[in-house]
């Protein structure tokens, strides 16, 4: 009989403790009263701020939500996303103010502090105000030492004062919370961030440094061409044409989709080595690996053009044409030709007959991440902020097959 009633206690007491958390989940008591956490869920104005939000009617999401929110003026996270709806509609002043107000809120936890504060750290980016942002990014972290979203945030910041190390510094932290899944583009941020810091030192003529960081970009992802560039700039300095040359050779054969990169270093390395005819060799090479490789086109009909034999290069020019007709590069490279050769009626007329439908690409790089585009490939973008993310984007000639074009570039 003991025994039942042991057994009978520590059952009444699970119940008792199962309905205190459930009444704990429910309610909470503010100043003396009870408030139902349950009745803003449930509220007919946050279903319909939800679906509004869905269908990206901002305007509308706010004013539902503001309605289930005036049901408790205490829910934090409602407030948060509404001062979170008001920073993506641009009202970033309105946003600032929500959220310090809920800073001034007593009793915050630990977790609720730092989450307000990285909404705040977010309303400052937007709003251009870096400093704040930069410290209230910080000051999650002190609370929340493993808070991503503060760490990516303070890194892209970082990166935009080109404070390289320190954005560095915290890509490293990054890659310890990310683990192995995300390991492969934590060493492709970290190599780019490698070859930033050798182009400091390179500027500031620290050629041995500068070489230590280049090797080192390119140890952590092969990928990072413009390491490869730089490297073989530094050892040009250093007056290693040789290792200069082959370096920037090593580039083409990484990534011969930008061999383009190298190509006018190299065509100045070669003239100065007395050997111009490998440069034909090379670009003759880059043609015969791919086809419809045009800007190998253009670089040998330039070579050709400084060497007096304007007339060749008029017919690799027309053959780059053919491939690329929107690519302005090209247009520019046959008017001066054209011009050399005092317009020939004929070859213009062939050269108008090429282009007749063409429509020319100011600007042909596009972010495969955020579609902004660029006239010149450049390594990060400038909008999303995303590493290695340009492509060069043509709209295909007709003569062309599917199967011959590459996957990237076909948008």
């Amino acid at each position: 009989m003991e025994g039942y009633g042991i057994v009978l206690s520590v059952l009444v007491a699970l119940l008792v403790g199962l309905a205190a958390g459930k009444f704990w989940e429910r309610y909470k008591l503010v100043d003396g009263r009870l408030l139902d956490r349950r009745r803003v869920r449930q509220s007919p104005h946050f279903i319909l701020g939800l679906n509004h939000l869905v269908a990206g009617q901002v305007d509308l999401a706010i004013e539902e939500l503001e309605r289930a929110a005036q049901l408790n003026p205490d829910a934090l996270e409602l407030r948060l996303v509404l001062g979170n709806l008001h920073r993506e509609k641009g009202q970033v002043g309105r946003a600032i103010l929500e959220h310090q107000a809920l800073l001034q809120r007593p009793r915050l936890n630990r977790i609720e502090h730092a989450n307000v504060l990285l909404c705040l750290g977010l309303d400052y980016r937007r709003g251009g105000f870096v400093d704040r942002a930069v410290a209230a990014f910080q000051e999650v972290l002190k609370l929340d030492p493993n808070n991503e979203t503060a760490l990516v945030n303070l890194e892209k910041l970082q990166e935009d004062q080109h404070q390289w190390q320190e954005a560095y510094v915290t890509r490293q932290r990054l890659a310890q919370l990310a683990g192995p899944p995300e390991q492969p583009k934590s060493q492709l941020i970290l190599a780019f961030l490698e070859n930033e810091l050798g182009l400091q030192a390179l500027k500031e003529n620290r050629l041995d440094d500068a070489i230590k960081r280049f090797e080192a970009a390119i140890e952590l992802d092969a990928r990072v061409i413009p390491a490869y560039l730089h490297l073989g700039d530094a050892r040009l300095r250093q007056g290693d044409m040789t290792g200069a040359v082959a370096t920037w050779e090593r580039a083409i054969e990484v990534d011969p989709e930008r061999a383009y990169l190298s190509l006018e270093r190299l065509e100045q390395a070669y003239e100065t080595l007395g050997q111009p005819e490998r440069f034909s060799e090379r670009c003759r090479g880059l043609i015969k690996s791919a086809p419809r490789e045009w800007r190998a086109r253009v670089a040998l009909a330039r070579h050709f053009t400084h060497r007096g034999q304007p007339s060749r290069a008029l017919e690799l020019l027309f053959e780059a044409l053919e491939h690329n007709p929107h690519a302005i590069a090209i247009h520019q490279a046959i008017w001066g030709t054209l011009s050399i050769l005092d317009l020939p009626k004929h070859l213009v007329a062939k050269y108008i007959d090429i282009t007749r439908q063409s429509v020319f690409y100011l600007d042909p790089h596009v972010c495969l991440r955020c579609r902004y585009r660029s006239t010149e490939l450049i390594w990060q973008c400038p909008h999303c902020h995303e590493w290695n993310s340009f492509v060069e984007e043509r709209i295909t000639p007709a003569t062309d097959t599917e199967a011959e074009i590459p996957a990237a570039l076909v948008q």
